[in-house]
């Protein structure tokens, strides 16, 4: 076991501190409303968006900005209503944290449809791992549990500042999967995948200068992970994507899981992390109003002198 892997929190009576009274009115609230029915909580989500968008602040600003950096050949008007929608997706992305946290696996199971799982069993019955590169979309939390339920996963994640909140948040993305490492447990991620498991990896937010390479993003150079070549690398490793989206008519959600990528890596880096930026664009396309924009993605700028692209 490495000594960075993330462990299974204990509970401590220190959370019942007046620092954590306000989390706890918060998991409270979150817990109660996840026990409504499911299209109550996309409306109620949605409703919520639309207050926050009317309401303003920086982070819609940002993702504004990104959406204008992103899609310069849309209309202002055309960006503004996935603007919108993304802001509305964003607070039903609060509640589905709650689904995705308490719901029992029956209830996950029944608003998940799976396409491509066949590609994860033959890995496994030829003893590989596979690196699952998923992206930022706002229903991760409810679809982490979503692929758990069918193929448990090992989750390489950024642990939460919050004591309390981590005990609730590791308990939940858990339940479903084999187990948590933290995002600085490389080795512990790489014995994984030498071991055959699946792992899900997002490569997709601007982690600083520190071991990135700058490569077009929509046509931005974004500050680009080199850990994705890290676990690429790895012997007997398969590298595939999931698209996890959530369905139009509010049925649920529906995660599809792409072929084995061929020739990857290459033994360029740089090709390899443009191609994977490449799939990101293609994947986010879809829909592009269920990702999560609020990020800083273009903060670490290539020439350090200039200007933020979020002022």
């Amino acid at each position: 076991m490495s000594k960075n892997k993330v462990l299974q929190p204990n509970f401590s009576l220190s959370y019942f501190l007046p620092k954590y009274w306000l989390t706890w009115l918060m998991v409270l609230v979150l817990y109660t409303i996840s026990w409504l029915p499911y299209r109550l909580q996309l409306w109620l989500g949605k409703m919520l968006g639309r207050l926050l968008y009317k309401k303003g602040g920086s982070r819609i600003n940002v993702a504004k900005q990104n959406l204008a950096l992103c899609f310069p050949n849309k209309t202002e008007s055309e960006r503004t209503a996935i603007l919108k929608k993304n802001i509305e997706n964003t607070a039903i992305a609060l509640f589905e944290t709650g689904i995705g946290w308490w719901w029992p696996n029956w209830r996950i199971k029944r608003k998940m449809s799976f396409q491509g799982v066949e590609h994860l069993e033959k890995a496994k019955a030829e003893g590989k791992g596979v690196l699952m590169l998923v992206m930022h979309y706002l229903s991760a939390e409810v679809n982490c549990r979503g692929i758990g339920t069918s193929n448990p996963m090992v989750v390489f994640y950024r642990p939460n500042n919050n004591a309390l909140m981590e005990y609730f948040q590791f308990k939940g993305r858990n339940r479903s999967n084999k187990y948590m490492l933290g995002k600085r447990d490389v080795k512990g991620l790489l014995h994984a995948l030498d071991n055959g498991e699946y792992c899900i990896y997002l490569p997709d937010q601007d982690y600083g200068r520190n071991k990135s390479m700058f490569i077009p993003f929509f046509g931005v150079e974004a500050a680009t992970t080199t850990g994705t070549m890290i676990f690429a690398k790895q012997k007997n490793t398969q590298v595939m994507m999931a698209i996890p989206t959530r369905n139009d008519d509010n049925s649920g959600y529906t995660i599809r899981i792409s072929k084995p990528w061929e020739n990857f890596p290459s033994g360029d880096d740089a090709a390899d992390l443009l191609r994977v930026n490449q799939e990101l664009e293609a994947a986010i396309s879809l829909k592009p109003e269920q990702y999560m924009w609020v990020h800083r993605r273009f903060k670490t700028r290539a020439d350090k002198n200039a200007p933020s692209l979020y002022q």
